[in-house]
């Protein structure tokens, strides 16, 4: 590790795709046992629910949960949707529970979420 600079380790990460790095992420969460949660956006909800003040929530991750009987059109939206190659997408629906897309509004995510359902893939909005 003497021998590895931030700078290296900082270029690897960069040429990475986005699926292995969402794994790097998990592996390094386990080995260190940390998470990479946001701790600052939980603690600023809990004063809000406290006060007794209900907010609408506008932004919703979209969680593929079971793909259901037929996998190839499911791994087809996921593909065409988040604009991936067909390994990474087929990867993402193999490893389900996976999330597919995050903070997006509530009317992009229903739809996303029905597009799904119709393709036999059970979807869940958070």
């Amino acid at each position: 590790m003497s021998d590895l600079k931030k700078a290296d380790i900082i270029e690897a990460i960069s040429s990475m795709k986005v699926l292995e790095l969402a794994e790097l992420v998990k592996e390094m969460e386990e080995k260190f046992g940390v998470s990479a949660a946001a701790p600052v956006a939980a603690a600023a909800a809990v004063p809000a629910e406290a006060a007794g003040i209900s907010e609408e929530k506008t932004e919703f991750d979209v969680i593929l949960e079971d793909f259901g009987a037929k996998k190839i059109p499911v791994i087809k939206i996921v593909k065409d949707v988040l604009d991936l190659n067909l390994r990474e997408a087929k990867e993402l629906v193999d490893n389900v529970p996976s999330k597919l897309r995050e903070q997006m509004d509530k009317d992009e995510a229903e739809a996303l979420k029905k597009q799904l359902e119709e393709a036999g893939a059970t979807v869940k909005l958070q």
